[in-house]
């Protein structure tokens, strides 16, 4: 039976390993990409509703967060809101 060379055949197995080892740090990478992932989720989660209790004792606020001064949202009038642009006819 034919045969390459015990160099070529070092070289191929070489080049083969080192994909293995790659795609095997790729798989890691993702895993822990994944599990990061999840954690932000809960992170955001836990956020919104410490937003939620803030929100109950301030009010609607904007809240600087390296100085924790806070400004209130002022609330547009509801009646500003409903008001239509009437188009004058010529």
């Amino acid at each position: 039976m034919a045969k390459i060379t015990d160099k070529q055949l070092e070289t191929l197995q070489g080049h083969n390993t080192k994909l293995s080892e790659i795609l095997t740090q790729i798989g890691v990478l993702e895993s822990n990409k994944h599990a990061l992932l999840h954690e932000i989720a809960g992170i955001n989660k836990d956020l919104e509703e410490f937003k939620k209790d803030l929100e109950g004792e301030y009010g609607a606020i904007n809240i600087d967060v390296s100085t924790g001064e806070y400004t209130i949202i002022e609330k547009e009038d509801e009646d500003d809101s409903d008001l239509a642009v009437v188009k004058a006819e010529d």
